[in-house]
């Protein structure tokens, strides 16, 4: 696979479809990343984490196509919301479909960004699923906005650490996420 991305996305690509779990930069924050489709791989995301599995986890897909295989009936608004949005803005969804179990809430419901950044895009064009994005992190503790950030347990703990903007130090903040029900309300979880 030839790309601008070298061979950080065949390698990605790789542990992704073999259930595996990486560490990667996305559009806010460095995250652990799998296929949400896959239960072993959503599992493995919790031990990471040593995160309780009654929290949801937010997955990234990189057009409100696929983001409409995933989410059962989509409020229109909250389509046009996630498209003209100019910050990551993440939307939870009354209801998610064709998932992992782990990756909604007990209630069903499931966060989703739309996301842009290259390196994610092209993962998730090539998986042709979402990819699962939590905080690469242990639970509890700070997000990593950078590379340096992350502790060592962390990168230890995971299939693969993605090479593609280690350097970068620019620091994103974490998506704004708000909740539209199917009537069309929206509430604001984080600004």
């Amino acid at each position: 696979m030839k790309n601008e991305f070298g061979t950080d996305l065949s390698a990605a690509l790789k542990v992704l479809r073999s259930g595996g779990v990486i560490l990667y930069p996305t559009d806010t924050v460095w995250g652990l990343g799998c296929d949400a489709t896959n239960a072993m791989a959503v599992k493995r995301i919790f031990e990471i984490k040593q995160r309780a599995e009654n929290k949801s986890l937010i997955i990234l897909v990189n057009s409100v196509a696929m983001l409409e295989r995933y989410v059962s009936n989509p409020p229109e608004v909250a389509l046009e919301m996630a498209e003209l949005s100019e910050r990551p803005l993440t939307v939870v969804y009354d209801s998610g479909k064709s998932l992992a179990e782990g990756v909604a809430s007990a209630d069903g419901s499931v966060g989703v960004r739309v996301c842009t950044e290259p390196f994610c895009d092209a993962l998730i064009d090539y998986l042709r699923k979402p990819l699962v994005s939590t905080s690469a992190n242990i639970s509890g503790s700070s997000a990593p906005a950078i590379f340096d950030e992350i502790s060592e347990e962390v990168k230890a703990a995971v299939d693969y650490v993605c090479l593609w903007r280690q350097d970068d130090r620019s620091r994103a903040r974490p998506s704004s996420v708000i909740k539209v029900s199917g009537n069309g309300v929206v509430k604001i979880l984080r600004e």
